[in-house]
């Protein structure tokens, strides 16, 4: 269901991780059978990803690759967003991590409205599975 590659020294809570994934899955009925690959990384690897795929010369905290059923986040860039959005570095991760899989869901953020609705609902959904 979720493979988790930390290639960070960051601590991670991977079964907090997985049961987010679960919840998620039967929330937005994804087949339990569905791989999802997540890789949580340095601020150098997703630069490099970003330059490769979006063409943005510049670090970001997450990227879906639907195609792929993967999710990349920079847990440098989560670190940064955590003093800025109030939540821990462990609670800002989560929130991308959710921000992510609702990419893969078809949610996009590419306009306003679209970003507004991605926040509420990743809010709404975390705290539904405190």
């Amino acid at each position: 269901m979720l493979e988790i590659n930390n290639l960070t020294k960051k601590r991670i809570n991977k079964s907090r991780l997985q049961k987010i994934a679960l919840a998620f899955f039967k929330k937005y009925k994804f087949s339990l059978n569905r791989d999802i690959s997540l890789a949580i990384v340095t601020d150098r690897k997703m630069k490099t990803i970003n330059l490769a795929y979006r063409g943005q010369d510049k670090t970001t905290d997450v990227l879906s690759f639907s195609d792929l059923d993967e999710i990349l986040i920079s847990y440098d860039q989560v670190s940064r967003q955590a003093k800025d959005s109030g939540r821990s570095a462990k609670g800002e991760l989560e929130f991308i991590f959710v921000h992510g899989l609702l990419h893969l869901a078809g949610f996009r953020d590419d306009t306003e409205k679209g970003r507004l609705k991605m926040i509420a609902e990743g809010e709404s959904f975390l705290e539904d599975i405190a």
